[in-house]
């Protein structure tokens, strides 16, 4: 089968393009607005691209509901600076209720029971129980179509003591038993099941 994608609608598209590229890590993103209102919201439009400055890339587009940017968007377009939370299996599903479309000055971790802690870099906090936290700054926010990127520099980094090796100088990232995003409106996974391959010099 041969697909041209730039003659699907656009949820043909999303639905393909999110059946291949699978799993997706979730970024568990907080913001802090201009009034104080720490914002949590889950993004797997997101990964790793470079260590040299070590740059993340989220991907975010509008609220379904009204069309408007999304408060993440705005929080870093007025701050600059935002905190990636990965996300574990016990902390899933109120992860999920996170991606409620709340007003503005509403925030997911009153209103869903989450802790957080004080960062150390940025003014966003992180949440209690994510096994890792970035810290990141603004380096660039690109418009391209109705597409949204928003790339930083990750600034400082806190990881959870029992998962830290400092002999091999990883982390026990299985160990952490973090989900990743499948396809579908429901579908998770869990990213323990490793296998190893020797790469080649």
């Amino acid at each position: 089968m041969e697909i041209d994608l730039p003659k699907l609608l656009p949820q043909e598209r999303y639905k393909f393009l999110t059946s291949v590229i699978v799993p997706r890590p979730i970024a568990w993103v907080t913001t802090l607005s201009e009034s104080g209102v720490v914002n949590a919201a889950p993004f797997s439009f997101f990964n790793v691209f470079g260590s040299k400055p070590p740059l993340v890339i989220l991907g975010i587009g509008n609220r379904p509901d009204t069309g408007e940017p999304k408060d993440t968007v705005l929080n870093i377009r007025s701050s600059g600076q935002f905190v990636i939370n990965m996300v574990t299996k016990g902390q899933a599903e109120v992860m999920v209720q996170t991606a409620s479309s709340l007003i503005h000055s509403e925030s997911e971790i009153e209103t869903f029971g989450l802790q957080t802690s004080p960062s150390h870099s940025v003014s966003p906090p992180r949440i209690v129980g994510a096994p890792v936290a970035m810290e990141c700054q603004l380096h660039s926010l690109q418009e391209i179509g109705k597409n949204r990127l928003i790339i930083a520099e990750v600034v400082h980094a806190w990881v959870a003591d029992e998962f830290c090796d400092d002999e091999s100088g990883y982390l026990k990232v299985k160990d952490m038993h973090l989900v990743g995003r499948m396809n579908g409106p429901s579908g998770y996974c869990e990213t323990d099941s490793i296998f190893h391959l020797e790469r080649p010099d």
